[in-house]
């Protein structure tokens, strides 16, 4: 839990006021000490990573609660330096503004039978879960849809998808992951923009994972302001969790949905969107991935939008899985 410490700002009577008014350059060069201060890691900041991912380190809480009453303290101490009290304010609207407040939190299910975990396979059997996943609907009725940072340094033989899990239970059996399939701008400069990962799942002597489960259709070019429902297996726990809300465009290639209740584990949950309440069955837009990995908090989730080179990026994955036979 992130907490944040409130000050109060009161109007001062300086014996010299002209010794406390601040140049332009005294404030860049004051509030580029605070941010150098900030950054670096140090006892008071606090670490946070999302599934899969590494290690991910806050500013400390007490330079970030400093910055809205250094520029305010400005303002009110050097009214001579127009410019400076200009950046001043704004950088005490951006500091002491509060986040989007998260009116929604995601709730255990019983699952869907198109989306599962991906789980670590040892010699003993199945390890632990540790992302999530979802058959998209293809004409060679094997494939999985998840984000590329799930599966980077895995082999496919490691790595074992099981849809509809839910408290140890794997009503559609277990199917073990036989070729990954990523775009190069991931696999050679890790660009969030294409944290997707198609798999190949099979089973011996058995039809394809989507004649058992049914599939997601893939949806590129869609809307970045689409309702959605997001599932995902978080870690250690035995039921997966869905939220329904709006997704919200994050720059020109991410998506942003905010809800409670997605920490490590949820990575590569699908964004559904007009998802059938009755068959679970929607529409695939996105997955938890992309900027920051899917997100350091557990209430707002991102995903690379689906365009044109996940398109390609699907297309290129039903070659590889007919070739595989």
């Amino acid at each position: 839990m992130r907490s944040y410490a409130h000050g109060h700002v009161g109007a001062i009577a300086p014996r010299n006021p002209g010794a406390l008014a601040l140049s332009a350059s005294d404030l860049h060069n004051l509030l580029k000490e605070k941010s150098a201060a900030a950054a670096a890691p140090g006892e008071r900041g606090v670490c946070m990573r999302r599934a899969g991912g590494g290690w991910y380190r806050w500013p400390a809480l007490w330079a970030q609660a400093a910055l809205p009453g250094l520029a305010l303290a400005v303002l009110v101490l050097s009214p001579a330096a127009h410019s400076a009290a200009r950046l001043a304010a704004r950088l005490a609207v951006a500091a002491a503004t509060p986040a989007r407040p998260v009116p929604v939190s995601g709730r255990p299910f019983e699952g869907t039978p198109a989306v599962g975990a991906l789980f670590e396979v040892t010699p003993g059997g199945p390890g632990r879960h540790f992302c999530t996943a979802a058959v998209v609907a293809s004409p060679v009725k094997n494939l999985v849809v998840t984000a590329a940072h799930c599966v980077s340094g895995r082999r496919p033989g490691d790595l074992a998808f099981v849809p509809g899990y839910r408290n140890g239970s794997r009503p559609y059996g277990t199917w073990t992951v036989r070729r990954i399939v990523v775009d190069s701008g991931w696999a050679d400069h890790r660009n969030p923009n294409r944290d997707v990962a198609f798999l190949v799942v099979g089973q011996p002597g058995r039809p394809g994972v989507q004649r058992r489960t049914g599939g997601e259709r893939l949806g590129t070019g869609w809307p970045a302001r689409t309702f959605v429902h997001v599932i995902g297996y978080p870690d250690g726990e035995q039921w997966p969790v869905i939220c329904g809300n709006r997704a919200h465009p994050f720059g020109r290639h991410q998506l942003r949905f905010d809800c409670g209740g997605y920490p490590d584990g949820t990575s590569g949950g699908p964004f559904l969107a007009r998802r059938d309440a009755a068959t679970g069955a929607g529409t695939v837009i996105g997955v938890i991935g992309g900027y920051e990995q899917g997100g350091y908090l557990e209430s707002v989730s991102y995903s690379p939008r689906f365009g044109h080179a996940i398109r390609s990026l699907y297309r290129t994955a039903v070659a590889v899985a007919r070739a595989a036979g």
